[in-house]
């Protein structure tokens, strides 16, 4: 039995879990995985270097007791470059147990990287089989990780002895040929009865049934190779192999004509069109401007301890007091505000600190410590809303170690009207920026939730998140279009002119439309709609009060339960709540009660880890499981006197007895404390609760619809990771048939329908909800002025033949060519 120790210290996974399906259907081979809580990869047994990538991300390694390991750090990597990663050794260099093989910036790759999920995969399954992997859990490096049993069998694919088919071509895969591609090209090979092999211009020839040799061949983007092979299948092996690498499998960059091919190795790609996640929906156009994050220097030793823990306490101090002073601000982000104060405040966050402090460290090197500690978990787990949560450690990091270092938080200020573009940008830095006047935000990394995203948001500045390493490629300068989830190059001033007046036709029609924000919104032929806003806070009720909103379609109580040791009283509630209801007066209020889980984890919540947590534990199924919960938030909502209507509704419903028990306990409380029950509604947001909204309907008061995660249900695409997010659209025609059968199921038992997800405030969608029968639209404060225009634009008859069109239409695309006929029509 031969011992695999881990070459890193982390969170040993299983395969399945690594989101890549290079991996999980081992292409490259059986393995295991780690999540690494340091920047450093160490041999995990005596061995050679066969190969270091040249993008330093990867290494591959035969071992003397003859497994060949390939280490591939993190997720599409590859398109760094080589940035944050240093390789300590070179080809064909021997190597001991434990010496360092790469050292990488573990803080970039957080930020850039899709995943720091590092499989080590055994590329030589033929000859050696897993007899045991370590349990998904801790890891230190060089702890035992899996053992490995040999076979009798080959351990290198035989090459063609005879070729007798060939063609030449030169790669247009814009990183190479690096895992991913190789892992393809060896599956492909394997459905062939042939030997083929690639072949470098130099001679260098590798099988192309081993991905790892084809690795170790070190191909960049423009070189040229010879694919052959031998026998019976030999030619359709050649077109087949050949045909895979010259469609760029996803990675495609053309060759630039007259390009010499050591030229084009270092070449960036320029992207034409990039494809994220609307974090801000709108419109943007400008010149690109990088936001560059300027490093600021650490010294790890310290003077006296006593003068380091003072200089440290007088940091924190001053942050704390900026901090206490945003939270007053009385804008959105003061929420946001609230919850790094409470981070600063973290107990274990000073311990850490002051115990290196003690030990000889400077005060800055122990602060940046004590924070990577903090974040350590986030790093390690997979789940981007953690990602979102380690930029706000990250930027509280920042910002104490530049009052440490006697600098300003000053950023440098962008050209007016430019259209920001970063790796991730920090809640500091937007706000510093924020008012500079920039059109727009376009970042690699990031999510939607992010406190960014809602600061940008509060400003009114479209963002865009989630596109990639190849954001990188675009210079300053260069002139862009945001639109929704597109961040586009202008490639002439046609194009930028046909933006300009879109942008002017948006401009004008938004003035008139705030013209009119306190009206009511009836269509043209005398419909009611009504147009509520989606709010987190008090302040975002005064915002939405003064845009126009007619009440409150979707409360979200999470804003009270996270980013804190304990959860809060039912008093803490009951006064939140009722500054809301005082705020919106009149108007209706819908409050959505607690959605909170394994996805949206609290540090006072201790849950069991879960394969797929957007599957578990969450919403009503954790308050049922969970009755305390429940009952405090419910009985702090009955407390309320509010002048409008209070109704109640429930998250992430699936059947009629999450209702009827919901139902039994607030009969109960509201009995007990002698108040009026209030309406009980759900949220439909599963295709279960879609497709049984005609049962429901006997027990609930009324429907919304939270498209978000109902179309991220419905089309198996986390709305969340930005790999497969791009493709995830509300108005699928499968997503509108869903909110069809929702609104007829309502309609029978004479329920009201509203929808409070992202596709109420998306322009094209809402003549095809008011076609479907929607009746209220719930959108963020910024998007309600802009919505009521829309319907009094709209005639009910033409929406509900706009409607049929689209339940019949074959993809979200043709949806939306539906709806620019539409609207060209009415115009």
């Amino acid at each position: 039995m031969i011992t695999i120790a881990s070459p890193l210290s982390g969170w040993v996974t299983p395969l399945e879990d690594v989101p890549d399906p290079v991996f999980i259907d081992r292409m490259l081979g059986d393995g295991i995985a780690v999540d690494p809580v340091e920047g450093r990869l160490v041999a995990p047994a005596d061995g050679v270097v066969l190969s270091v990538h040249p993008a330093g991300h990867a290494v591959t390694v035969e071992l003397d007791s003859g497994p060949v390991l390939l280490i591939h750090i993190g997720l599409d990597t590859v398109a760094l470059g080589g940035e944050g990663f240093s390789p300590r050794v070179k080809d064909r260099q021997r190597v001991a147990a434990g010496d360092v093989l790469i050292e990488f910036d573990l803080e970039l790759l957080a930020r850039r990287a899709r995943s720091l999920v590092t499989p080590l995969i055994v590329t030589n399954g033929e000859a050696f089989r897993i007899a045991s992997r370590a349990e998904q859990g801790p890891i230190e490096a060089s702890g035992p990780l899996m053992a490995l049993e040999a076979m009798n069998a080959s351990l290198t694919p035989q090459l063609a002895a005879e070729p007798s088919a060939s063609r030449t071509l030169r790669l247009q895969l814009a990183h190479g040929l690096h895992a991913r591609p190789a892992a393809r090209l060896s599956k492909l090979a394997g459905d062939y009865d042939a030997q083929a092999e690639v072949v470098t211009e130099d001679g260098r020839a590798a099988s192309v049934r081993s991905p790892v040799a084809m690795l170790g061949l070190r191909l960049r983007h423009g070189a040229e190779v010879r694919i052959r092979a031998g026998g019976r299948q030999a030619e359709e092996a050649v077109a087949a192999i050949a045909g895979l690498l010259e469609s760029g499998m996803g990675e495609f960059l053309p060759l630039p004509r007259g390009t010499h091919v050591t030229e084009l190795a270092e070449a960036a790609p320029l992207p034409k069109e990039l494809r994220g996640i609307a974090a801000v929906a709108g419109m943007a156009i400008g010149p690109a401007w990088r936001l560059k994050q300027q490093e600021i220097v650490v010294e790890e030793q310290g003077a006296e301890p006593e003068a380091e823990r003072e200089a440290l306490a007088s940091a924190c101090a001053r942050v704390e007091a900026a901090l206490e002073s945003e939270a007053r601000g009385g804008r959105s982000n003061a929420d946001i505000a609230a919850a790094h104060l409470a981070m600063i405040g973290d107990p274990a966050l000073e311990e850490t600190a002051l115990r290196l402090i003690a030990s000889g460290k400077s005060s800055a090197f122990a602060w940046r410590e004590a924070i990577n500690e903090l974040a350590a978990p986030l790093r390690a787990a997979t789940d981007p809303r953690f990602a979102e949560r380690l930029d706000d450690l990250m930027d509280l990091e920042r910002r104490v170690l530049v009052e440490l270092a006697g600098e300003t938080l000053e950023a440098p200020t962008p050209p007016e009207g430019a259209i920001l573009l970063a790796e991730t940008i920090y809640p500091s830095q937007l706000k510093a920026v924020a008012e500079a006047g920039i059109a727009g935000i376009a970042t690699a990394a990031g999510g939607a939730t992010s406190h960014a995203a809602i600061i940008a948001a509060g400003f009114g500045i479209p963002m865009l998140v989630g596109l990639g390493p190849q954001l990188s490629a675009i210079e300053d300068g260069t002139p862009l279009i945001l639109r929704g989830d597109r961040l586009l190059v202008a490639d002439d001033e046609s194009m930028l002119d046909r933006a300009r007046k879109e942008a002017d036709d948006r401009r004008a029609f938004r003035e008139a439309a705030r013209a009119r924000a306190h009206e009511d919104a009836r269509t043209a032929d005398g419909t009611r709609i009504e147009v509520f806003a989606n709010l987190g806070s008090v302040a975002d009720a005064e915002v939405a009060i003064g845009e126009g909103a007619e009440g409150c379609g979707l409360l979200r109580t999470e804003f009270l339960f996270l980013d804190r040791e304990t959860p809060p009283s039912e008093e803490e509630q009951r006064q939140a709540y009722q500054a809301i209801a005082d705020e919106l007066g009149e108007r209706p209020l819908i409050v959505r009660t607690l959605d909170i889980g394994a996805d949206k984890p609290a540090p006072w919540l201790p849950l069991a880890a879960e394969d797929n947590p957007a599957l578990g534990l969450r919403g009503i199924r954790l308050q049922l499981a969970r009755p305390d919960l429940l009952k405090t938030q419910l009985r702090a909502l009955l407390g309320v006197r509010s002048a409008g209507p209070l109704r109640i509704m429930l998250p992430m419903v699936t059947g009629m007895s999450e209702i009827r028990d919901t139902k039994a306990i607030l009969q109960r409380l509201a009995n007990d404390m002698q108040v009026a029950e209030p309406e009980l509604g759900i949220m439909v947001e599963t295709p279960a609760a879609a497709l049984l909204a005609g049962q429901l309907a006997q027990d609930a008061a009324f429907f919304s619809i939270g498209t978000n995660d109902l179309s991220q249900y419905a089309l198996a695409r986390d709305r969340t990771n930005s790999t497969v997010a791009a493709g995830l659209d509300g108005l699928d025609p499968a997503v509108l048939r869903l909110i069809q059968v929702t609104v007829r199921g309502g309609e029978a038992h004479e329920r009201v329908t509203g929808v409070c997800g992202g596709l109420a405030a998306m322009a094209e969608a809402v003549a095809i909800l008011i076609g479907l029968g929607v009746t209220e639209l719930s959108v963020p404060a910024a998007s309600i002025a802009e919505t009521k225009a829309i319907v009094r634009g709209l005639d009910l008859s033409a929406c509900q033949s706009l409607a049929k069109q689209a339940l019949a239409a074959s993809d979200a695309d043709a949806v939306r060519a539906l709806v620019t006929a539409f609207m060209e029509q009415r115009k």
